[in-house]
């Protein structure tokens, strides 16, 4: 079916319906990132510098250590001062911050921030850094207080049906929206369901957000103002891993919220992982075999620990825990299956016309090959058991095309509703 076939209806709201982001308080996080950045640059160049004086063989284990003498002083008087600037323009924003209440409500300012979150966010959650994304639930871009009061509110008409939305890496609920359509919002309408869109910072670890997913889940389903019928969960890309570890966290802790989901939905989600990762890691490995490289291996260590657990599809703690996620391994992930009594689909895409080529199936979308998309693995323990009338490939279909093509979403509602189709 033709792409340009026209989409169902769905309303979006204007930017001016949207929560502002506080550009004092960005200003102050991306001070403190360019600190950080001054501080790991100074590092990376002292670290070379100290290889070459040493005149090294071109391959063999990296030097250690750093320069000395003058040349040492230098570079820790950098250091100092990025350090000192860092302070002082904390100090300088803080006080006057009050004040200047400036505000913005740009979807491009919301995209960036998510993308930096994306690539550095564990480390800004862990340096407190202003521009680190809590978790919520939102509406139009809106946080939703979660209360019954407040939700009452903001879905004012009767629903017991929640659509969950997770996005994927470096995005955020807003990016649902793209050529003018969002699956979300359509789909509530025709299935009459109430929209929900989570709202995460996507560089932390899959299974620290699962985990808040779940804790959040279970706060919204205890504060709903009425009796909930049922969950539906629509996961796109990362967003499909956060959820099955979601509901391993919820299993774990015992939370109610999993009675409630009925179905949910795997849009381009690298179950098993994806090669990009798994090729950057390899890279790593190169750069550390030769002491003049070594030192550039850290810009490639700048990426998020989100980024590092889609080389496997990491979903637990102990999938990583203890572990330098770094360093080149195996697939050490323990077996996740699909749950009993939930209706599991999946949704995979190829760049080309024709599926069934070889070189098709391991691009896939670009991003995620289709054999990870609809969790097929050489193990058996870790194959997901999809039903095969609930596996769906999409031909000639980009990652990010999965959020908009009409013959995705007309998939989708099939799956959820067969008497509209």
């Amino acid at each position: 079916m033709s792409n340009d076939t026209k989409k169902p209806n769905d309303s979006t709201s204007t930017t001016k319906d949207k929560a502002p982001r506080n550009l004092v308080s960005d200003i102050l996080g991306v001070g403190r990132l360019a600190v950080d950045g001054t501080v790991g640059v100074t590092a990376l160049v002292e670290a070379m510098h100290h290889t070459i004086t040493q005149i090294p063989l071109p391959w063999g284990e990296p030097l250690k250590g750093k320069a000395t003498g003058l040349t040492g002083l230098v570079y820790q008087s950098i250091r100092d001062i990025a350090q000192v600037v860092g302070i002082g323009m904390d100090g300088l924003l803080q006080s006057f911050g009050p004040w200047l209440e400036l505000q913005s409500t740009s979807e491009h300012h919301e995209a960036l921030v998510a993308v930096l979150n994306g690539v550095v966010g564990d480390h800004l959650e862990a340096t407190q850094n202003p521009l680190a994304l809590p978790m919520q639930f939102r509406l139009a871009g809106v946080p939703l207080d979660l209360t019954p009061e407040a939700l009452r509110q903001a879905y004012p008409e009767t629903c017991g049906k929640l659509l969950i939305l997770v996005h994927g890496l470096c995005m955020n609920d807003l990016l649902w929206t793209r050529n003018g359509h969002n699956h979300g919002l359509a789909l509530a309408q025709e299935l009459r369901m109430c929209p929900i869109f989570l709202h995460y910072n996507s560089g932390l670890h899959t299974s620290v957000n699962g985990e808040r997913f779940s804790a959040l889940l279970e706060t919204l389903v205890a504060q709903w103002p009425e009796q909930i019928e049922e969950i539906v969960i629509l996961g796109y890309s990362m967003g499909g891993l956060v959820t099955r570890s979601a509901y391993e966290a919820a299993r774990l802790a015992g939370h109610s919220w999993p009675q409630h989901l009925k179905r949910w939905v795997f849009l381009g989600t690298p179950h098993h992982g994806s090669p990009l990762e798994r090729g950057g890691n390899h890279i790593d490995w190169l750069l550390e075999k030769s002491p003049y490289a070594a030192p550039f291996s850290r810009l490639g260590k700048l990426r998020s620990a989100g980024v590092t657990d889609l080389r496997h599809g990491n979903l637990l703690r102990e999938d990583w825990e203890g572990q330098d996620r770094f360093e080149t391994s195996e697939d050490r992930r323990r077996p996740v299956p699909l749950p009993v009594g939930v209706e599991s689909f999946a949704l995979a895409g190829v760049l080309g016309q024709d599926g069934a080529h070889l070189a098709a199936k391991h691009l896939g979308d670009g991003l995620v090959p289709v054999e990870s998309a609809l969790g097929k693995h050489p193990d058996p323990s870790k194959t997901l058991a999809f039903p095969s009338e609930h596996q769906w490939v999409g031909q000639g279909i980009h990652h990010l095309d999965l959020l908009d093509r009409l013959d995705v979403y007309e998939q989708i509602r099939r799956w959820l509703a067969p008497s509209l189709s």
